[in-house]
């Protein structure tokens, strides 16, 4: 196995799977399947989910209303879909651990390092919700930062692309994929793989980005197994 502990990064929107709002109970299903099958192989597996499919703040300060309670609604809306995760999770016989950036009891204990590594040494599966816990920053940022808290071994974004293109595939036919990629090469093309604030930081903790396409059932083992079927940021 190549990763033995992974910060698996997925959308609040991947969750609707052929919905235009909500949770998609197939989807979600399907998301957790493939993480017990990680999990059951011995990979440590720290989860961070945005909100986009309920709401996000960004949207909400661009309609008029206050930036920083939309960006708090933000959070709320990724603990829900924490919690679906977690129930989900449960429900396929796995331990979890939920913690928050905003700590809300009596569903999460706030987050903190200790809790987070010792929950993941005990076999569970930690799923961090509230982003970063202030707003300003998104859940790409949170992703990062709970990655180096965790001493995660890589972020694992997970995306409904196999990796990052020169151009959107979905748009341009004729855009060619980049198996690897230093953190340079990335912003000089500026390729949007996450925000600037989430990519600093993972540059200055040198910690690597894996992007692939999570909607494929099996791939998130194929990439902790080594497969290289998506994209590596990294250093060099």
């Amino acid at each position: 196995m190549k990763y033995r502990r992974i910060l698996l990064k997925l959308s609040g929107e991947s969750l609707m799977g052929d919905q235009s709002y909500g949770i998609s109970p197939a989807m979600l299903t399907q998301y957790v399947q493939d993480i017990k099958a990680v999990a059951d192989r011995g990979c440590q597996v720290g989860i961070v989910i945005g909100g986009g499919n309920i709401f996000r703040g960004l949207s909400g300060a661009a309609n008029g209303m206050d930036r920083v309670q939309g960006d708090y609604m933000g959070m709320l809306a990724t603990l829900i879909n924490s919690m679906a995760l977690q129930a989900e999770l449960e429900k396929q016989g796995l331990k979890t651990e939920l913690l928050g950036g905003l700590a809300v009891e009596p569903i999460c204990k706030e987050m903190s390092r200790r809790r987070a590594v010792e929950a993941l040494e005990e076999g569970k599966v930690v799923v961090v919700s509230g982003g970063t816990g202030n707003p300003f920053f998104t859940t790409d940022t949170a992703s990062t930062l709970r990655a180096i808290e965790m001493q995660a071994d890589v972020i694992l974004k997970g995306t409904r692309v196999d990796g990052v293109y020169t151009a959107d595939p979905e748009k341009d036919p004729s855009a060619t994929k980049y198996t690897r990629l230093s953190y340079g090469e990335a912003l000089e093309k500026k390729l949007k793989i996450m925000d600037l604030t989430a990519f600093a930081l993972a540059e200055d903790n040198d910690l690597p980005i894996y992007v692939f396409d999570m909607n494929r059932t099996g791939n998130l083992l194929r990439v902790v197994e080594g497969e290289e079927i998506g994209t590596l940021i990294c250093k060099n």
